[in-house]
């Protein structure tokens, strides 16, 4: 989906701002592939806006931003190595291109299509104000397996919420697009920065000191492509687990995932998700029987598709007050029980236990998240 029709062979010789949001990868990325193939200067930015994410109730702990961070970092590494480098804005997006797309003589902006309402509502201003200073916007479906507004199209105007509906518009899609070519060497070599821009110190990397967090314990999951990357292909050399998997039968009370533990790098978009797919495609076609739907890994990546899908027409997606199809329930309010809660202090060393596991590294079994989820909200 492109707001300008534009071919991704034309050669052109725009001044470009690539905006990185959940992609922060080089391969499997279009929008950032289309800015490399019509651009001199491709400025690749990204912007940190803590108003924006309290305004929309954006809830962030320590870990998740370590992870984050480290995926900026792993980004600008690779952008350094062909010539460019990560521009890190703190503040309002639409400010920062206000300012920004005269400054820099910008003529095209890129960036991937996110298909959540509070994103939909930033796009569409800074849509608005391209448009107002003529700068051309050109995006690409790349962070979910299929276009999540063709399905809703499909489906009559309305997201399928349930998984066999679903499904049954999936079977009239086929199989999701394959992912685009890697970003390589080649499509950098006619791409450059200003020194000026190079050297800009205002924009470096963000940092947990900055932003007044600390973790105490180390990284049970490193961010960023290239970790993604080197655990998906230490998955799939073990075919036999591969075309087995069945997401029910895992082991709750382990300390390391006994799932792939890839989601983080799916939700950064350190990982194309359509990448994972075709070549989990390629194993299933050499088995002689494999695991399907809605229990195999590509089963997993499905459930993921649908509730994107849910979330793009549905207001409030991630909280109950506001959000039209979730039951609205007069919860009472204790704050300490929910303060012990939090910090694994119940009583009940099960549910402690895992609580005080996902302070500490940011990560817990599903179905360890099942049970504290349970056990706050039934007793």
């Amino acid at each position: 989906m492109t707001s300008k029709e534009t071919s991704m062979e034309v050669q052109e010789q725009h001044n470009t701002i690539h905006w990185f949001r959940k992609g922060l990868r080089l391969h499997d990325n279009p929008s950032l592939l289309h800015a490399l193939r019509t651009s001199r200067h491709v400025y690749p930015v990204y912007v940190v806006d803590s108003d924006w994410m309290k305004e929309y109730k954006i809830h962030c702990g320590a870990n998740q931003w370590r992870f984050a961070i480290q995926c900026l970092q792993d980004l600008d590494a690779q952008l350094r190595m062909y010539g460019l480098r990560l521009f890190v804005v703190r503040g309002s997006a639409i400010d920062f291109f206000r300012e920004h797309f005269p400054k820099w003589k910008i003529t095209q902006l890129t960036h991937d299509v996110d298909t959540e309402h509070y994103h939909r509502f930033r796009d569409a201003a800074v849509r608005k104000l391209a448009g107002d200073m003529g700068v051309d916007v050109v995006n690409y479906v790349a962070h979910t397996l299929y276009n999540i507004d063709k399905i809703i199209e499909y489906n009559g105007g309305s997201a399928p919420l349930t998984y066999r509906k679903f499904q049954r518009v999936l079977n009239e899609f086929g199989k999701p697009p394959e992912e685009s070519e890697p970003a390589t060497a080649e499509h950098f070599a006619n791409c450059s920065l200003p020194p000026e821009a190079l050297q800009d110190d205002e924009y470096n990397m963000i940092t947990l000191e900055e932003l007044g967090l600390r973790c105490e314990y180390p990284a049970k999951f490193v961010g960023g492509e290239t970790e993604g990357l080197r655990r998906l292909e230490r998955h799939l050399e073990d075919q036999g687990w591969i075309t087995t998997f069945e997401q029910p039968r895992t082991v709750p009370t382990s300390l390391l995932p006994s799932t792939t533990g890839l989601s983080p790098y799916f939700n950064f978009g350190c990982l194309s998700v359509r990448y994972f797919y075709h070549r989990l495609d390629k194993i299933y076609a050499k088995a002689k029987d494999h695991s399907l739907p809605p229990v195999s890994l590509q089963g997993q990546l499905l459930w993921r598709e649908f509730f994107y899908v849910a979330a793009a027409q549905t207001p409030n997606f991630v909280v109950m007050t506001g959000n039209p199809i979730c039951l609205q329930i007069p919860w009472y309010e204790n704050k300490e029980h929910l303060r012990r809660w939090r910090y694994g202090e119940t009583g009940f060393p099960w549910i402690d236990a895992i609580m005080s596991q996902l302070q500490k590294e940011g990560w817990i079994h599903h179905l360890a998240r099942h049970a504290v989820a349970c056990f706050l909200t039934r007793g």
